[in-house]
């Protein structure tokens, strides 16, 4: 049996059936073509699940019998990944492939060697194209919660725990995590992460951590690490 399609709405309510309208509704009964008795999930993106099946298709979405509800708490510890600004379509790859592997929270980055940089309109726009991209895997995912995505940072914001360089001598495998709170990795760009970003981060307390041997694209090297990440915390067995 496939796995039902996810819609997110801002409200599931509480009662015993629900109106599917709206973009998600028009989408689902005229794109997706969802009939009567069909399975679908409705969810508000912060933890709440309502499992459902179809009882009408109607012009605008459709009307929706509600036979469970689930609530998923907020993962503990969360992984948060800073991701150095990738250039053209990677970028919306990165943000895919950490959506869809477990990330919590995305926060882009202005590296100093990212090719991409943010300035006004084209800022704004990118980072509507990252929260977008991000609740879009969501759904595909079937994730409960959609990954956060925080507005662009400078170096001198960040404080990571761990951070991905391909000279460390530290494994992932072998660092310690912490048991709550944040997880913050840095990923850096196409260029790599510059010394004295380096330096900035060792201040801040980070370790400097590789996956193994060989040398990942930033659009690929954090959906790396959060696989890794989720074995080892137990999000994956």
């Amino acid at each position: 049996m496939s796995t039902a399609p996810l819609f997110l709405v801002e409200d599931v309510g509480d009662g015993d059936s629900l109106a599917l309208t709206g973009d998600e509704g028009r989408h689902a009964a005229r794109v997706r073509r969802l009939a009567v008795g069909e399975r679908v999930l409705v969810g508000n993106g912060r933890g709440t699940i309502a499992e459902c099946t179809v009882a009408a298709v109607t012009a605008d979405g459709l009307d929706l019998q509600v036979t469970a509800r689930r609530d998923v708490p907020a993962p503990d510890p969360r992984l948060v990944v800073v991701q150095a600004l990738p250039k053209g379509e990677r970028a919306e790859l990165a943000v895919e492939t950490m959506t869809e592997l477990g990330v919590d929270v995305i926060v882009p980055w202005a590296a100093a060697r990212s090719i991409t940089q943010w300035h006004g309109a084209r800022g704004t726009k990118g980072l509507e194209k990252w929260r977008r991209t991000a609740r879009e895997a969501a759904k595909q995912s079937r994730r409960a919660w959609v990954p956060e995505v925080r507005d662009l940072v400078t170096t001198a914001e960040v404080v990571p725990t761990l951070v991905l360089h391909e000279a460390a001598s530290a494994t992932l495998s072998s660092v310690a995590l912490p048991d709550h709170g944040d997880i913050v990795l840095v990923v850096g760009p196409e260029g790599g992460i510059a010394d004295d970003e380096l330096d900035a981060f060792a201040s801040a307390g980070a370790t400097a951590v590789r996956l193994g041997e060989p040398v990942l694209r930033t659009s690929t090297a954090g959906g790396a690490v959060l696989a890794a990440l989720s074995v080892r915390l137990g999000r994956w067995s």
